[in-house]
């Protein structure tokens, strides 16, 4: 045991916490040396527990431990990564009622995380352990399937992961040279190994480069990437405590749909009344910032997360009467608006229908092409056409991580394989909220093909702003659960469920919108095979058609808000 006389913080590291099986799981623990008992946070996590505490917990007047999950870092076990099933259930509970029955502690656990932390808390939550109060699982969603969109594969935030983030500490435990540590894996990928990896055909041959157990669950999660192998929405009813999530707009872990989950299905009425959400213009890596990739949305955008947090836990754990029960369940950032909102569901009552329907002369390649998207279902030209080539894929425009984002696709003018179609300038606002839908007539010469869409803000000022983003994959266009090729040339209605969002299209800017059959890395590429793309190497070419007529009305659908205000 340590003491910081200056703070006055106690600080045992690695304190070893057993398991009913057996197993010991270390955690390093803090709390303040004089006073107490205290309420405890706990934050389980795979990617190393913090060496340092956060003092604001500890000024607060909790004591708090961070744990290294199970067969990571410095805990014992086999780790199984969230593809398969794992013990996290039982051991987050283990750990839960440990703390609560150490003498300095007063038996009133939180827990709280990010990511993969958060998901540790969901899985802690459904097992319905006695003495944990509350939770601030952030950014996680109901499915490992709501990572990828529809059929597909997230390649590059999935490769980046296992390389970078999951495997340097089973490297070091499996003898295997370094890096050992994410920031060498890192700093190997970005500069020298990136390109490789991700251009590695099949990619299910990257698996032999993993170490074990990786390689063997990392290899079965792409033999069966549609896997369900964790699902929340039937969980909410296990669940007894109220959440405090946080989560944005270009969060590819978007954790929205917890919400209705709770509010519907939630084992208590705390849990079902209390569990709230706050949703910003921010990714993944960007929770209460203003900026995200270099799109700068506004002070107002800018949000102490960790004080809401804080606030959270004074109210379930210490009993302070500071207001945080009475706070609307969602609170959401209109971007262009750059104002918050507050809505008792997500999403908000009240919204209308606007159907925009796609129309062009023919030639809606790029944005200096004809593309226009209109009320009216009438165009002088029935289709447009483009080539998919899967040797020469749409570029993903986001950051050199890739993990998830904004961007100005501005950066994509140069291509033909974007059909763009877009308003006139807006004579007026235009406010959306909830999740665009794209209804889509299309065929392909291909068995199976991709599309994919962007909602675009085209400002007068230059930038075109990404807002939200959705795709399909032909074979998986009506479930999950079965492939269904297509008739190479048959028309096809495909539904595209974009991300959700919440935008205020200013007037002079124009609502756009952008197809194309790729984002690659971003979502591995169908290779318009009908094969499993991730295991099969071979690539064919697909001519793409899109149509937009009376008998064929491709449209996109947006639910307008029009309220005003906080």
């Amino acid at each position: 045991m340590g003491i910081d006389g200056t703070l006055g913080i106690l600080e045992d590291l690695n304190v070893a916490v057993p398991m009913r099986d057996g197993v010991t799981l270390r955690g390093n623990l803090w709390r303040p040396a004089a006073g107490g008992p205290f309420p405890a946070l706990l934050m389980r996590t795979p990617y190393g527990k913090p060496a340092v505490p956060n003092l604001r917990y500890l000024r607060a007047g909790y004591a708090v431990m961070t744990q290294d999950s199970r067969g990571r870092y410095a805990s014992d076990g086999t780790f199984t990564v969230f593809s398969e099933p794992t013990r996290d259930s039982e051991d987050g509970y283990d750990t839960v009622e440990w703390l609560a029955a150490q003498p300095w502690c007063n038996g009133r656990i939180g827990t709280f995380g990010a990511s993969y932390c958060g998901w540790m808390q969901w899985m802690t939550a459904k097992a319905r352990p006695p003495h944990l109060l509350a939770m601030c699982a952030r950014s996680i969603p109901l499915e490992l399937t709501d990572i990828d969109w529809p059929g597909a594969f997230k390649l590059a935030r999935r490769l980046h992961w296992w390389f970078t983030t999951i495997a340097p500490d089973l490297r070091r435990r499996a003898g295997w040279p370094p890096p050992h540590t994410p920031a060498e894996a890192r700093a190997i990928w970005a500069g020298l190994e990136q390109g490789r990896w991700l251009g590695t055909l099949p990619v299910s041959a990257v698996t032999h480069h993993l170490p074990p157990p990786l390689d063997r669950q990392a290899a079965d999660w792409l033999l069966e990437p549609n896997r369900r192998a964790w699902q929340f929405a039937a969980a909410h009813h296990d669940i007894e405590v109220p959440n405090l999530d946080f989560t944005g707009w270009y969060d590819h872990c978007s954790s929205i749909g917890h919400l209705t989950g709770m509010q519907t299905n939630g084992r208590t009425a705390l849990a079902r009344e209390q569990t709230r959400v706050v949703i910003g213009p921010w990714a993944h890596g960007t929770i209460g910032q203003r900026e995200t990739m270099g799109i700068d949305f506004g002070p107002q955008a800018a949000l102490d997360t960790q004080d809401l947090e804080m606030r959270w836990f004074d109210h379930w754990l210490k009993g302070i009467d500071n207001g945080v029960d009475r706070h609307p369940p969602v609170r959401y950032y209109v971007i262009g608006a750059d104002t918050w909102k507050n809505s008792g569901t997500w999403p908000p009552p009240g919204l209308t229908e606007i159907a925009l329907h796609l129309a062009s002369d023919g030639q809606a390649n790029g944005p200096d092409g004809n593309g226009r998207l209109q009320e009216a279902a009438d165009s002088p030209a029935e289709a447009d056409r483009y080539r998919y080539d899967p040797h020469d894929p749409v570029p993903t425009v986001w950051g050199p991580d890739l993990v998830s984002g904004v961007s100005d696709r501005r950066r994509l003018a140069h291509r033909r394989d974007i059909l763009v179609y877009r308003t006139e300038p807006l004579a007026a606002d235009i406010e959306i909220a909830g999740s665009p839908e794209l209804v889509l007539h299309a065929a392909s010469s291909a068995p199976d093909t991709d599309f994919v869409a962007w909602l675009i803000d085209e400002r007068t000022d230059g930038p075109a702003i990404e807002v939200s983003s959705g795709m399909v994959r032909a074979r998986h266009r009506n479930t999950l659960d079965r492939e269904e090729f297509i008739t190479p040339g048959e028309v096809v209605e495909y539904r595209i469920r974009l991300g959700p969002t919440a935008c205020r299209f200013r007037r002079g800017n124009r609502i756009r919108l952008d197809i194309a059959s790729s984002d690659f890395p971003n979502i591995d590429r169908n290779h318009n095979t009908g094969r499993n793309d991730l295991v099969d190497p071979e690539f064919a070419g697909a001519h793409q058609t899109v149509l937009h007529s009376h008998a064929r009305p491709s449209r996109l659908i947006l639910k307008a808000d029009h309220t005003r205000g906080a």
